[in-house]
């Protein structure tokens, strides 16, 4: 099955460039271009691709705005932004709002193809030169914390960061008002979902996930 795309730039120049890219590849199918974010997100809900390209400065409604309401509606679309400036606080935001790679317009349209290609695969797509290493800890840290999610619930996700910060079972007791047993029966379980025996394994695990 081929790799099903909306494109999105308001640059026609671009955006038929792209078009031309992608019609060189056999793995790839494209099924709307759009001009703007509200026609973006109009064809996502009807097309459902595997991987959107977004530009993050568009009119009407702009790439954070689009993935915002992406999120909202649970929408199972991978999100690419291809953009011609990097602004931190935007990109921070992009990547807690589940976006999955990030290329500059002015790097090779090879690493664009590289890049749908990993993130329609599951991973995370970083271009080294494009980002400070505080945003891919950032990427990294998300990720983690949505692997976590899945597994852990919300009061479980709350003892392992307590755990990691080194406190006792009657410390974290204490802390969250509930019974010492409580705990010791919390962490059996979370021992047993992540597979770890121990709370220095534990803290290692949450290190690596970017929990703390």
């Amino acid at each position: 099955m081929p790799i099903t795309l909306v494109l999105a730039d308001d640059h026609p120049l671009i955006l038929d460039g792209m078009e031309n890219l992608f019609q060189l590849e056999k793995d790839f199918k494209l099924v709307a271009r759009c001009i703007d974010g509200e026609e973006a997100l109009r064809a996502v809900r009807v097309h459902r691709p595997d991987v959107l390209v977004l530009d993050i400065r568009m009119p009407v409604r702009d790439g954070i705005s689009v993935l915002r309401e992406m999120k909202k509606e649970k929408l199972p679309t991978r999100a690419v932004l291809l953009t011609a400036a990097l602004d931190e606080d935007e990109l921070a935001e992009a990547v807690r709002l589940g976006v999955r790679g990030l290329v500059l317009k002015e790097l090779a349209p090879k690493l664009l193809v590289q890049c749908i290609r990993q993130v329609h695969a599951g991973e995370l797509w970083l271009e080294k030169r494009s980002v400070a290493g505080a945003l891919e800890k950032l990427l990294r840290r998300e990720a983690g914390k949505q692997e976590v999610a899945r597994v852990l619930t919300p009061r479980e996700v709350e003892i392992v960061h307590q755990v990691a910060a080194g406190l006792r079972n009657k410390e974290i007791a204490e802390r969250l008002f509930i019974g010492e047993g409580t705990v010791k029966i919390h962490l059996h379980n979370i021992y047993q979902k992540l597979g770890v025996d121990s709370r220095l394994k534990l803290t290692r695990y949450a290190q690596e996930k970017g929990l703390i």
